[in-house]
Parts: structure tokens; sequence; C-alpha cells
């Protein structure tokens, strides 16, 4: 049987699939017949479907090269230029060291890709799209820091079995592989806690957006970073007392940042490892930002059991990350995080569903998810102590 009958053989339905299955899997077969996809192209009814559909199965064959042209227009401080006025390509060679054919080259591409606009008189302006990547801190250090997710996952497949003779990530996240993670030296967590001190922001902003913080009277934010999430927790509820827990090194990183902020009076740092405890007491409300998904289900489990132990009775643990599944957002979790958590060795995002799961087993109930304008950035859900 050659290869193509084979996957002809596979795209069947079988009888004991549903109705819609069946259906779905008839139009898989018909749009992948290459004759179909013609007829499609050329019928004027479905040539915009047809073209869609091509530009989207190109777009994930071109992925990587769109990257590796933002980051070097990251790199190469181009849409910061941009910003500043509209350049000519001889302007941004004499400025980056670039040959103008390749600096022409470059622009070219990043108007291609709407982060630059190519104006009448040859000059090449800032896009909007160009503005958003410019004015986020956050993500350009991600785009910086892809850098290093490339080199886990430059072969796919000998990662997925284990087989990967890069760790770069495992490197960077240095909790990831630490025995003793309360050890780690300043030096040790500076590149991770400012990837994430950076990148918090927007995620804080839509959390505190989602969830009515001042029906609270204690907050402790556990993992909770350099404090940038307390710190807008800080300045938008004035009234609650808030703590926040992570590793040594990382607390007194945390302790410098309020400290600047002019915040220290407000937020008290601690440091000790949340998996293991102990954490301060007396809380009615802790919160996990962006840390389940860093972790498998033995050491969720683990960790809110210490969640629990700070609450008062009939307290709340709110969870904070991206989801799977969630609505718009389907493949940042199946697919970005599936293979980035899979890179750094530990973890993986999961569906509501899933960690409503983990929540009831941990002692929680009353699980609910609150709605944010962004469920690419977070999901937000929360329980409540359950009476034993």
């Amino acid at each position: 049987m050659s290869i193509h009958s084979r996957r002809d053989a596979q795209a069947v339905p079988q009888a004991s699939d549903g109705i819609a299955d069946r259906v779905r899997a008839w139009a898989v077969a018909l749009v992948g017949d290459r004759r179909f996809r013609r007829l499609a192209t050329a019928f004027p009814l479905s040539r915009p479907f047809a073209r869609r559909e091509a530009r989207a199965v190109f777009d994930l064959c071109a992925g990587f090269v769109y990257s590796q042209v933002l980051l070097a227009c990251v790199r190469l401080g181009v849409l910061d230029r941009l910003h500043e006025s509209p350049r000519t390509p001889s302007d941004i060679a004499s400025a980056t060291g670039l040959e103008v054919v390749q600096a022409q080259r470059l622009l070219d591409a990043a108007a291609a890709l709407a982060l630059a606009r190519r104006r009448r008189d040859g000059r090449y302006a800032l896009a909007a799209r160009g503005a958003v990547v410019r004015g986020d801190p956050g993500l350009v250090e991600m785009v910086e820091h892809h850098a290093l997710v490339y080199r886990d996952l430059a072969d796919p497949v000998a990662l997925l079995r284990g087989d990967a003779t890069s760790a770069s990530l495992r490197g960077y996240w240095g909790y990831a592989r630490a025995e003793d993670p309360t050890a780690l030296t300043a030096a040790d967590v500076a590149p991770y806690s400012r990837l994430m001190s950076l990148s918090q922001p927007p995620v804080a902003e839509e959390i505190v957006a989602a969830y009515p913080f001042e029906r609270h009277a204690r907050v402790l934010d556990l993992g909770g970073g350099e404090g940038t999430f307390l710190r807008v927790v800080a300045r938008r509820h004035p009234a609650l007392d808030l703590e926040l827990f992570d590793l040594p090194a990382v607390a007194a990183r945390a302790q410098a940042a309020c400290e600047a902020d002019g915040l220290a009076a407000r937020i008290r740092c601690h440091g000790g490892d949340f998996r293991t405890g102990p954490v301060p007491e007396g809380a009615d409300l802790v919160t996990l930002i962006r840390i389940l998904h860093d972790h498998e289900d033995d050491a969720v489990l683990r960790i809110l059991a210490v969640a629990r132990a700070a609450l008062v009775p009939g307290g709340t643990i709110l969870i904070g990350e991206p989801m799977a599944d969630a609505p718009g957002a389907e493949a940042v979790g199946a697919a970005y995080f599936g293979f980035y958590l899979m890179a750094m060795g530990q973890g993986r995002a999961r569906r509501p569903a899933e960690i409503a799961a983990l929540l009831s087993r941990a002692g929680f109930a009353d699980f609910a998810l609150h709605p944010t304008a962004l469920p690419l950035r977070a999901g937000v859900a929360t329980a409540r102590l359950r009476k034993l």
C-alpha cells in the first residue's frame, strides 16, 4: 500500500464515529485532495476560504523565519529608530552597520509582517504591530529569550523522545533543575526573575480587572517573583494587607523592587520553598500567578497543600495563568506552552476542568472561572477552602 493510500484509508470515517465526526472526517478528506483545492481556488465563492487556508498553512511552515525577522528588528533597534521618525534603508544601514541592500531586505520583511510600513517617499515608518512590540518591554525580553527556546526545539522529535542534546531552558530556569531551590544565589535567579518581572504587568492588569480583590483583607502571593503582581494590586487596593513568598534570593529582589517603588511598607517579602513551606499564615486570599503550569501534578498538589495551610477558614485561592483550550488562545496552551514546558523539563498548561480536579483533591470547593479580556495572557480561576 502506498503512503497516499494509507493516508486515504486513515481518513475514512469509522462506523463507530458520531455524525459530527463523520462529517468532519469527510470534509478533511475533501480539503486534502489537490483537485478539490484547485477547484476551490478557481471558484469565486470558495476562493477566499482557499486562499486563507493556504496562507495559514504557509505561515505554519514559515513561522520560524518570521520570528527571526522580529528578533533582528529587536536586536538592531530598528523598531526604536522607526518610532523616533521614518527612516530610509540608508539611515537604518548607517545606524546598524548593515549594508544598504540588507537593511532594505530587513525593512521589507518587517513591512510584510506589519511591523513597519513603507511610505510613498520610500521611507519606512513604525506600524501598529511594531508599536505594540516596541511598547511592551516584557514582549521584547521574550523575543530575545526565545533564542534559548529555539536551541531546545531544533530537533522536536528528539525532544519528544527524550533524546534532545540541548537543555538551554532547564539551565535558564534554575529552580527546574535544583535539588534545593532555596540555595539558589542572586546570580542564579536574576535572568528569569527579570524576564518574569518585565512580562508580568499586562498579566497582572488582566487578573486585577477580572477579580474583586476588595472583598479580601490579607493576600499572600506564593511564588510572587519580584512583586510585580502585588505592586499592581497595592496601587489598585490600598487597604489590602499584602505578603509575598518566593525563594530567598528572589524574595530579596522583590524587597528591593518594593522599596524602589515606595511600597516596602505595604508588601512584606518572605523567603523559602512554597512546595514544602512553611509560609505565613492568616491570609484570606492566596494567589498563584503563573505557577501551576510550571509543575507536574504531584508538585501542584504539594503547593496547594501549602496554600491551604496558609488560609483562614473559608479562605479563597486564586489561580492566574494561561489555560489550555482558552477561547481564542487554543494554540498558546497546547502548542506553545506544551513544547516550551517540555523543553523546560516540567509542567504543562491545564484545562480549567483539570485545575478544578486538582483543587478538589487539595481540599478546595466552589471552583469558578472569571473571564479576562485577553485569555491569551491569563485565565483566572478561584476556589474556596472546603470545610472539613
